[in-house]
């Protein structure tokens, strides 16, 4: 029992890290120097603040190793509720880890690009925002399966004894919300963009929630299933 309550708290702990290195690369840094509709503004902005726009890079990677000891933990407490539904999460995350880490190498092509000899002409500005865009579209098709990890994972919360229900609930929901606004990106991304904020909140506040439980409270009972 003790050793469960450990590994939880160990969980919690990674699941921060995950928020908090991944706020930090996305709503920080991407979203204070990436202009979609600025491309001149975006290759200004990586060139004056070149050391932040690095930062980033490497809070997306730690996000990443983060989120891939986060599932082996969640996997050591979730196996005995239903072993093939734990190995499914996990599988999944690693899928999307790996995705997100080759991904990667797109966020650092502009660096590369910036620090190179013929950095002021047209056609290599052009190759910067084409692997900025690269990234973004990435980033994207690696939530596909981020997205739906989270049905494995809200089910196996649904039964675990020592977990409040409505987390799994808002977990699950917010699989069909990470899947639907995957959908929207490729096919309709000017709806995907008024709408996107909206359809992923359940998955936000569920992984949110999940994160301070296993902090704070960790678990109750025995994995038992219900």
């Amino acid at each position: 029992m003790k050793s469960i309550k450990n590994t939880a708290k160990i969980a919690g702990a990674l699941y921060l890290l995950v928020i908090i290195f991944g706020v930090f690369a996305e709503k920080y840094v991407r979203a204070s120097l990436i202009d979609v509709e600025n491309n001149e503004k975006t290759i200004a902005n990586i060139l004056e603040h070149e050391f932040l726009f690095r930062l980033g890079f490497l809070s997306d990677l730690g996000m990443q190793f983060a989120y891939f000891l986060l599932a082996m933990f969640l996997y050591r407490i979730l196996k005995n509720i239903n072993d093939w539904v734990a190995k499914t999460m996990l599988l999944s995350v690693c899928i999307a880890v790996a995705i997100m880490c080759i991904n990667m190498l797109n966020h650092y092509a502009p660096l590369l690009l910036l620090s190179s000899t013929i950095k002021s002409t047209a056609n290599t500005n052009n190759l910067i925002i084409f692997y900025v865009q690269m990234h973004n579209h990435g980033y994207h098709i690696a939530q596909l399966f981020f997205g739906f990890c989270l049905l494995p994972l809200g089910y196996l919360i649904l039964k675990y004894k020592g977990f409040p229900k409505i987390i799994g609930y808002l977990l699950m929901i917010g699989c069909i919300g990470y899947l639907l606004d995957f959908t929207l990106y490729f096919l309709s991304p000017v709806v995907n963009k008024n709408l996107s904020e909206y359809i992923t909140a359940p998955a936000d506040l569920g992984e949110i929630s999940l994160c301070i439980y296993l902090l704070v409270i960790g678990i109750k009972l025995k994995s038992t299933e219900s």
